[in-house]
């Protein structure tokens, strides 16, 4: 199973945020839309950083609610890891577990084109874990 697999059953649309916008900004957009994370972009479509949930709550616990009105860019992971379709379930549950995070931009021709989250990548090898089931119970049955 690949990443254009999950992508083309759940969709290609992410949620995005200006780097210049406010911790505060992030936050409420975050909450208004039910997600961890939102990809900040550069300019041209282009992955510029991420910024999760666990980022604010680390910011404001070092700084206190002044961090609500840091921007973005100051908080944000900058180096972040992506994925493209052609990467499969292992792969991106791999890079999601050594690098401790739970959602991964995929990046087509230098560009966003969606984003997988741990419960995508989850529902993915569990779906294909009861296929491989059936498969065995299946090919026992007929032996």
């Amino acid at each position: 199973m690949t990443v254009k697999a999950i992508l083309d059953e759940k969709g290609r649309d992410v949620v995005t945020i200006a780097a210049g916008k406010t911790l505060a900004e992030a936050s409420a957009l975050l909450a208004e839309r039910g997600i961890g994370a939102v990809v900040v972009l550069s300019g041209d479509d282009r992955i510029g950083g991420i910024l999760s949930e666990r980022d604010i709550v680390r910011a404001v616990g070092k700084e206190g609610a002044a961090a609500l009105g840091k921007p973005v860019s100051s908080v944000m992971t900058a180096r972040v890891k992506i994925c493209h379709e052609e990467s499969t379930v292992d792969e991106v549950m791999q890079i999601m577990t050594k690098g401790r995070f739970r959602h991964l931009p995929v990046e087509k021709d230098g560009r966003l084109d969606g984003i997988v989250s741990i419960g995508d990548v989850v529902k993915r090898r569990i779906e294909e874990v009861e296929r491989e089931a059936a498969d065995i119970r299946s090919y026992i049955g007929t032996a």
